[in-house]
């Protein structure tokens, strides 16, 4: 897979363009070896262990490509891929990972990746996709290739009264330092909110720093605010420098404010409140200029009311607050967004949009959402990716829906009952899995692709279903009962 529109490069064509290059990894065998690689057939290579070392080097040094892994302590390979995207270098960017699937893939050139490569990978493979990141990113300068729309964009689309409202709101905000809380639903877009805050700010050329707080430890998360001193702790081997001072002069997001242990919350007040802290195991206060983002997706009025967050903590964060609308509530933008994400997912795998009939665009109109815009998107993706070239069908998308737990019409495409409250999830399991093969006209791989799950469990599931165990003929299958 790969976001590029260009045909393959021969080994030749490749060895022929260089570039400067940039490798990631906190591997040295690993980022020593790509390296070698891509010098040997001329590249100029600087080699880094650390995502947050190399944002502070871009600032200063341009790169044609900068080749990251996916999977390293402090900050991954995808935030440090929104952070060059939020900053507009224009460096291409291809991301490792020991984990490829559809969704890893999807998800790295969501947040701006020109491609992905799988460990291990062959000598020829890295050689070719550097060159096609160098093509491409010098068919953009030279103005032959328009970019994609910047990450916000999809947050900001849609011409709802709900939409319009935050987008007035944003135009007041954003040119102000002042702290902004941003709460809305899981998947409604609340950090493309906060950089379009960033993007509309006399901030906007400095730094937007984000944290996202449900993925650390108490311990962990102090240290990446504030930083640490060499020695602070076991296995503080070097001083480390927080986000709070990375985001110096710029914005710095707390993706999940709510997630913050209580203990660490009142060391945050201090901040907020001083703009000044010391770091892990230093005397030495730190004095910062940064303007304070926070996200939720939770009531918190009710969290303080449990105990769970503190009041003079959310006063201070609630200073201009945003409210993010769930999909549901704008199902207008719906059949805007569903295009805009179908187009997108075509320039990144190579080949024309996929078109919705008339049924599958009200399929999506009458659906709830529970993923909000996110759901949406990784539909629209899964979709696109899984095309055979003909339109996008209601019933190619039902079993998506069903599978998700979202109330949607029956998978009989005569009636529009709603898919029975109570029914047992084996039969749920049954008429999702017939429903996509009936769309696949009986094929079990791209049956079993489409579902996610192997074709041996596949043909379990059927065999266990009552179908003959090898006929191409869905129609004739089934058995009687």
């Amino acid at each position: 897979m790969t976001t590029a529109t260009l045909e393959p490069i021969s080994t030749m064509a490749a060895s022929a363009m260089r570039g400067r290059v940039l490798v990631v990894d906190d591997h040295s065998q690993a980022r020593e070896s790509i390296a070698d690689v891509l010098r040997h057939v001329g590249h100029q290579v600087q080699c880094l262990a650390s995502a947050i070392e190399a944002l502070t080097i871009v600032e200063d040094e341009s790169f044609d490509v900068i080749i990251t892994d996916l999977q390293m302590p402090g900050m991954d390979g995808l935030e440090f891929i929104r952070n060059l995207e939020r900053r507009r270098q224009g460096a291409q960017t291809v991301m490792i990972t020991a984990h490829a699937s559809v969704a890893s893939a999807v998800e790295a050139m969501r947040h701006g990746a020109f491609d992905y490569i799988e460990k291990p990978f062959d000598v020829d493979q890295l050689e070719q996709l550097v060159a096609r990141a160098l093509r491409h990113g010098r068919m953009l300068d030279q103005g032959e290739l328009k970019p994609e729309p910047a990450a916000g964009t999809p947050a900001m689309l849609g011409t709802s009264p709900a939409m319009r409202a935050l987008r007035t709101r944003l135009a007041q905000v954003s040119p102000t330092s002042e702290t902004v809380l941003i709460v809305g639903e899981s998947g409604t877009g609340k950090e493309l909110v906060a950089q379009a805050v960033h993007a509309g700010s006399l901030r906007k050329q400095q730094p937007l720093i984000s944290l996202n707080c449900p993925v650390l430890s108490a311990h962990l998360m102090e240290s990446e605010l504030f930083g640490h001193e060499r020695g602070a702790f076991t296995g503080a081997d070097a001083r480390r420098t927080g986000r709070f001072e990375l985001a110096h002069g710029g914005t710095i997001l707390l993706d999940e404010i709510t997630e913050v242990d209580l203990g660490l919350q009142a060391k945050l007040l201090r901040v907020l409140q001083e703009r000044r802290f010391e770091r892990v195991g230093s005397s030495q206060t730190i004095d910062v200029d940064v303007r304070v983002l926070a996200t939720t997706n939770r009531d918190l009025r009710a969290e303080i009311s449990a105990g769970r967050f503190r009041e003079d903590l959310f006063f201070r964060l609630n200073v201009v607050p945003l409210t993010v609308p769930p999909l549901r509530e704008r199902r207008d933008d719906v059949r805007e967004l569903a295009q805009h994400f179908l187009q997108r997912a075509a320039a990144r795998l190579g080949k024309d949009p996929c078109e919705l009939e008339p049924a599958a665009s009200e399929l999506l109109y009458e659906y709830h959402w529970p993923g909000n815009v996110r759901e949406l998107e990784n539909l629209m993706t899964r979709a696109s990716v899984l095309n055979l070239g003909l339109p996008i069908a209601a019933d190619e998308l039902r079993p998506w829906l069903i599978a998700a737990g979202g109330a949607v019409q029956s998978l009989a495409p005569s009636t529009s009952a709603a898919a029975p409250i109570g029914q047992n999830m084996r039969e749920m399991e049954r008429q999702l899995i017939e429903a996509t093969l009936e769309r696949f006209n009986g094929h079990r791989a791209q049956t079993a692709q489409a579902l996610g799950i192997g074709i041996r469990t596949l043909s379990g599931k059927l065999k266990e279903y009552g179908y003959a165990p090898r006929t191409k003929d869905f129609s004739k299958s089934r058995l009687a009962g």
